[in-house]
């Protein structure tokens, strides 16, 4: 065993990730908080829009057959619009030839439209009762629609019978459609009709507490007299018909302008305005029909003067449809104003967002099913191809190589690491990298090899300067052709060098990745990764190679040219991937990189969750920084641009963009089986997860793997997946924040033994 140690020398200057690594550290927390709060907000924005639709909250009871023993009869008697004036209930009727068009349930993008079209064309005003989750989501059409000289009332803002509601939940229906009508045409309104409601014979004893309670509060319900039935769709003429109030009397009458095909309703509805100014009848608002009944009966002009909503003050009243401004009307100001276009700023982002990303998770969806279909035939043809019995590299590799240990801190692992290598069945130099350790790896390291008999293993100390320039450190010391590098916490079976090696008989070959296999999988989080690297790497190296674009060669278990590796540069510390840096660098370099499933490594995976979230940023991050790093591949030719334009791809697609959004597909998943449809949205991610268990399983039997392991691949998926998606998201923050890390050393046990320790 030969001993090589630097003379002591001026300390080095730290590296640009060293330079900044206090203020990577300090940034870490927010950013995971900041990626926290982006999987909330896509949330937040899914249930708002669910609640808009009413599949959140949404109560689709209508109550029926109860009694009425506790309304006034001169409530059940009388007119459709009733207030409570001094406390005390009191309707007012619809004078004689006198018609209140209404219009329930809009606003509608395809039917409200026409409506205040033919509205313009006889120059008649009606009252809309909206409802609050449809104002927010067509504002605008709100806005025409009170600028015409229209009048709006609240029709709730999810269309719930109110009766069976707390206060609570009454008050949230009316402060919501307020705010939306601020928001989307700077008023507020003192008018309602409930959901579900028709004449005032109909109020019932449950729904009374909700008129009075509503009528304390400053609102006037409004009910009808003559309902169209329009939404029934019995033909024009029965519209019409349905419409017309009897011998001369003046009416509320309802139509709809939303909720369900209108074609019937615009259809009649000139006809209806044509008939009824032929029978002497003239078209006004309720607002106007209350000012005019009341004018007749010597009242005080003006009759909705009594406080508005909430305490709101009232305001006089224009004639019947004269004014912009109505009646019933009143301008929105301070926190109304602001809060309703905050609510109506957030509905339009929720209404662009849900539809986009919508789209995003089916075109994702097709995208992770096509690759899944590709890997499995892509890997079989590799399988059939590499395991032919005339399949060969060429003339057997039979010289000496070197293998790298970069090692820090690796006491619980070195000795194992180099017991492995003291098996192996092809000729080697073992160069055991010190950098900078203080538990006595070195040390460790000298006396295992004593104690194994080992004269080929050459321990160099150096000052702590990172992983890449410790293996640069052993490339140039290498004395042989062909360097084979590995971690200090990793095994070698007996024969996988000479399996890993055989590869370079072809000139072509540069690199050459090897099969690295999780050796604490007994635990729980330990069979999770064991999944991820049999499937998620193994399965997808096979498809890289035979499409010549392999991404990364991985630490524990890879294999150079050493003349390759000098050619570009050695290992660089531009990124914290070096080992994907220096894969990429190799197809750059017109090299080919191919995968050797037959050399296999044993690896200690990370055993806590906070150490695996924090090997999986840097590997995300340095995944991010590598392709950045080699962007102008894209426009390459030869070697360098196929990864550009096929490898380069596929990373991006497949390990940044549809894991980012897999966390959607999760939640959409949970949100349709609350709100939507529980069985479809059970079935689907059941028919997902059999798809990822048929790739799994075909995995595990190219791998020859015990298949039990797959038995707890469905709790990955709830749990571990998560984690995973959190991580790429925050490390897609880090770059997009320009932040940057450093090497963070993982907490080892050395559990993971000789191979033959490393049962399956």
């Amino acid at each position: 065993m030969t001993t090589t140690t630097p003379s002591r020398r001026r300390r080095r200057a730290p590296t640009r990730i060293e330079r900044v690594a206090g203020k990577a550290a300090a940034l870490q927390k927010p950013r995971v908080i900041l990626a926290g709060l982006l999987l909330l907000a896509l949330t937040s924005v899914m249930l708002l829009d669910g609640y808009l639709r009413a599949e959140v909250g949404g109560d689709q009871r209508v109550r029926t057959g109860a009694g009425s023993g506790k309304v006034p009869d001169k409530v059940l008697d009388g007119g459709p619009v009733l207030t409570f004036r001094g406390g005390q209930a009191t309707t007012v009727s619809v004078p004689d030839k006198t018609i209140a068009l209404t219009f329930d349930d809009g606003p509608n993008p395809t039917w409200t439209p026409q409506v205040l079209a033919i509205l313009k064309k006889y120059d008649i005003p009606a009252t809309f009762f909206v409802v609050g989750s449809m104002v927010s989501r067509y504002p605008s059409i709100v806005a025409d629609m009170v600028d015409a000289g229209n009048e709006v009332g609240i029709h709730t803002f999810t269309h719930v019978d109110l009766s069976y509601q707390s206060d609570a939940r009454v008050n949230r229906e009316m402060q919501q459609t307020q705010l939306a009508l601020a928001g989307a045409a700077g008023i507020t309104t003192t008018l309602f009709r409930a959901p579900y409601s028709s004449e005032t014979d109909a109020i019932d004893n449950y729904s009374w507490p909700v008129y009075k309670k509503l009528g304390e509060d400053g609102y006037t319900s409004v009910f009808v007299d003559t309902d169209s039935d329009d939404w029934k769709r019995p033909g024009v003429s029965k519209i019409v018909k349905w419409a017309t109030p009897d011998d001369g009397e003046g009416a509320s009458v309802l139509f709809h302008d939303a909720g369900g095909e209108r074609s019937q309703t615009i259809e009649a509805l000139p006809k209806y305005i044509e008939k009824m100014r032929a029978k002497g009848y003239t078209f006004t608002t309720i607002s106007g029909a209350v000012q005019k009944q009341e004018a007749a009966d010597g009242g005080q002009a003006g009759g909705q003067t009594q406080g508005g909503p909430n305490g709101q003050p009232g305001g006089a009243g224009a004639g019947a449809g004269t004014s912009n401004l109505q009646a019933a009307h009143r301008t929105a100001t301070g926190a109304t104003l602001y809060e309703g276009k905050a609510l109506i700023g957030a509905v339009a982002v929720a209404e662009w967002t849900v539809p986009v990303l919508s789209a995003g998770l089916l075109v994702v969806g097709v995208a992770v099913m096509g690759r899944f279909g590709l890997m499995l035939i892509l890997a079989r043809r590799h399988y059939r191809q590499r395991n032919r019995r005339r399949f060969s590299w060429g003339p057997p590799v039979r010289q000496p190589v070197s293998v790298i240990v970069p090692a820090y801190n690796e006491k619980e692992c070195i000795a194992n690491t180099l017991e492995s290598l003291a098996r192996s069945t092809h000729p080697i130099e073992i160069i055991v990298v010190d950098d900078g350790s203080t538990d006595g790896t070195s040390e460790i390291a000298r006396t295992a090899a004593r104690d194994l008999g080992m004269t080929n293993v050459r321990v160099i100390r150096q000052e702590n300067a990172g992983k890449p320039a410790a293996l640069n450190n052993g490339v140039r010391s290498a004395g042989h052709d062909i360097v084979v590098m590995m971690d200090g916490d990793t095994v070698f079976e007996p024969d996988t060098v000479r399996q890993l090696v055989q590869p370079f008989a072809d000139p072509e070959v540069g690199a050459v990745a090897g099969n690295a296999k999780v050796g604490n999988r007994n635990t729980l989080i330990g069979a999770w990764q064991h999944i991820e690297y049999v499937m998620g790497f193994n399965l997808d190296r096979r498809m890289y190679d035979l499409l010549r674009c392999m991404p990364t060669i991985p630490g524990a278990i890879g294999a150079f040219r050493r003349e390759a590796v000098l050619e570009v540069g050695g290992m660089s510390e531009d990124t914290l991937a070096e080992d994907t840096d220096i894969t990429i660098a190799m197809h750059r370099a017109g090299r080919r990189v191919v995968y050797q499933e037959h050399a296999r490594a044993w690896t200690e995976a990370p055993g806590s969750l906070k150490q695996l979230w924090s090997q999986r940023y840097r590997w995300s991050y340095g995944t991010m920084q590598a392709l950045w790093k080699h962007r102008k591949s894209l426009t390459d030719k030869g070697p360098s641009g196929r990864f550009g334009r096929v490898g380069m791809p596929l990373v991006v697609i497949f390990q940044i963009v549809t894991p980012v959004f897999a966390p959607l597909i999760d939640v959409f998943t949970v949100y349709s089986m609350i709100f939507v449809d529980f069985r479809a949205a059970l079935l689907a991610w059941l028919a997902v997860l059999a798809v990822q268990l048929l790739c799994a399983a075909y995995a595990f039997r190219l791998d020859r793997e015990k298949y039990r392991y797959l038995l707890m691949m469905p709790l990955q998926q709830l749990a571990y997946r998560q984690m995973m998606y959190l991580v790429l998201i925050h490390s897609c923050i880090t770059a997009m924040t320009g932040g940057r890390l450093r090497w963070q050393k993982l907490k080892r046990t050395g559990e993971v033994g000789t191979p033959a320790g490393a049962g399956r």
